[in-house]
């Protein structure tokens, strides 16, 4: 995997993936300045949220679950000090879908925590990650 990161100007950042996809990041420089873009650190969050809720998808799409949508809320702490590693985060899932059972959406991030989320796994290693979830029924 490759990615680029270019300064742009202030704390803006332009970042290119190496399969050629691009965004914006904003570094907070002073703090309480407006900023244009999620931080890296955001992105870091979201990027973990992200990983995990593409698992929890697939893994319930595989199971023959009849899983309609997914979205995992993230919150978090960071250390007061450098490095302001994340120390805790919790991920809730609110999954839709028709005649989903807890136990197959538990299985799912479960899965997903303990062997599929490379983000994650990695982010454990400084943060306490918890999961909490809940199912809508879908129309």
């Amino acid at each position: 995997m490759k990615a680029s990161v270019t300064w742009i100007e202030g704390g803006v950042f332009a970042a290119t993936s190496g399969s050629g996809h691009g965004l914006l990041m904003h570094a907070p420089l002073v703090a309480g300045n407006p900023t244009t873009a999620p931080s890296p650190m955001e992105l870091v969050l979201i990027g973990t949220g992200g990983c995990t809720a593409v698992d929890v998808v697939t893994i319930l799409q595989k199971g023959r679950n009849d899983v309609r949508g997914c979205v995992c809320r993230l919150e978090s702490e960071r250390a007061e000090t450098p490095p302001k590693v994340f120390t805790k985060i919790n991920m809730h899932f609110v999954v839709t879908g028709k005649g989903l059972k807890p136990d197959a959406v538990q299985r799912a991030i479960d899965l997903s925590a303990e062997k599929y989320c490379s983000a994650s796994i990695m982010i454990g290693k400084t943060a306490t990650i918890t999961h909490s979830f809940e199912i809508v029924e879908a129309v």
